[in-house]
């Protein structure tokens, strides 16, 4: 999130997971166009099934689709459903950082050391995903060697001065 931003964690979860069983039109679906990590794990699934002709639209923003977005999200039903499956099968970890969100954030400093930390990226994996893991069929480099959806700053280096920042919030998250 950025400074200034009105969008929650809990928002952002939602993006990600896609719909629940209360959506009337497309029920455990989602809309990837608002999920870059839908997007991806979408893409993944697409080039290991071999579905490119069945969602030639996946790739496009909505203003580069000529057909109507409702016919175009009833025809991507299908694999938004897996798509949401996929994502909500995997786990997360929220730790509390009550800062404002921004570039020097400590929000910040968190997500892009943590990234930077647990990526394979042109490196030798300390922790190599599962060979079923889907990201391995990722059109992105970057997703399939760093074994991670976001890959913002895989290719960094971390500064260890962030996991004491970790830890502090680890401990503020957890009762006595």
């Amino acid at each position: 999130m950025s400074a200034g931003s009105s969008t929650t964690l809990w928002d952002r979860l939602k993006q990600h997971y896609g719909t629940g069983s209360g959506s009337s039109n497309h029920p455990h679906g989602g809309a990837h166009r608002a999920s870059v990590y839908r997007k991806r794990v979408g893409e993944a699934i697409i080039e290991k099934y071999g579905l490119r002709e069945d969602y030639p639209d996946w790739d496009e923003r909505w203003s580069g689709v000529d057909r109507e977005r409702a016919a175009v999200r009833d025809e991507e039903y299908a694999l938004e459903r897996r798509v949401g499956a996929v994502v909500r099968e995997q786990p997360f970890l929220w730790v509390p950082l009550d800062d404002e969100p921004g570039a020097d954030s400590d929000r910040r400093v968190l997500e892009r050391n943590s990234i930077a930390l647990l990526s394979n990226f042109d490196r030798e994996p300390v922790d190599p995903r599962r060979t079923d893991w889907i990201g391995r069929h990722s059109r992105s480099r970057a997703i399939r060697e760093s074994g991670l959806w976001n890959v913002d700053h895989a290719d960094e280096q971390y500064d260890g001065g962030f996991l004491g920042l970790f830890a502090d919030a680890v401990d503020d998250a957890t009762p006595p």
